[in-house]
């Protein structure tokens, strides 16, 4: 990939990120809820996803995907059912959260949080699919395509990365000061509602 096609790509990279979506949307929520660490280690679980959906897509799995309407939706029901369960932890934990201390979550369930909101989100895939072909080099055979992909792929991670960590430690630092265990059990209480719109959106959207 030149230079040239690669710097574009990675300011549009950038650019998406920044947009507002269900994956930004997510960081911002778990982290004003949770602090900066856990956006963090969300964020990485995110990322984790994007790893595998590039390879999905270099590989033509995500193709398949696309092309088959029920396992389409079969992936899209898990990851609204995924929501509403967030949902649920998090309308539970504002019922217990008078002290106004974080809820205690681990590293590793906030990876895999962030790593199934990712991988349940069969319209990453999709854009995947329509975004990274307009920067292939015309004439690639099947293997320079991939490898294209790949290096997109990586690309498009380091570009997350750095919005996604950069959202993660304002809020979480942003809530930090604010944090009382009134503005604690609100908290919990909108990322329950957040969490059921997304995945109402999950569902609904075309």
């Amino acid at each position: 990939m030149e230079f040239g096609v690669w710097s574009t790509f990675f300011a549009a990279s950038l650019l998406l990120a920044v947009a507002p979506g269900p994956d930004n949307l997510f960081v911002l929520v778990q982290s004003a809820s949770l602090g900066a660490r856990a956006g963090l280690w969300v964020v990485l679980g995110l990322l984790g996803g994007i790893v595998l959906q590039t390879f999905a897509a270099a590989l033509g799995i995500a193709a398949v995907v696309a092309a088959s309407p029920m396992l389409f939706w079969g992936i899209r029901i898990l990851g609204a059912a995924y929501l509403i369960y967030l949902a649920v932890m998090a309308w539970r934990a504002g019922e217990a959260s008078g002290s106004g201390v974080y809820q205690t979550t681990s590293g590793l369930a906030l990876w895999r949080r962030g790593f199934v909101m990712n991988v349940t989100n069969p319209k990453v895939q999709i854009f995947f699919l329509a975004f990274f072909p307009q920067f292939v080099a015309p004439g690639s055979d099947t293997w320079q395509t991939a490898a294209q992909m790949v290096v997109m792929g990586v690309t498009f991670g380091i570009a997350t990365a750095v919005v996604f960590a950069l959202v993660a430690v304002f809020a979480g630092r942003l809530a930090d000061r604010l944090r009382t265990p009134r503005v604690q059990f609100f908290m919990n209480r909108v990322s329950a509602v957040i969490f059921v719109l997304l995945a109402a959106g999950t569902l609904l959207s075309s």
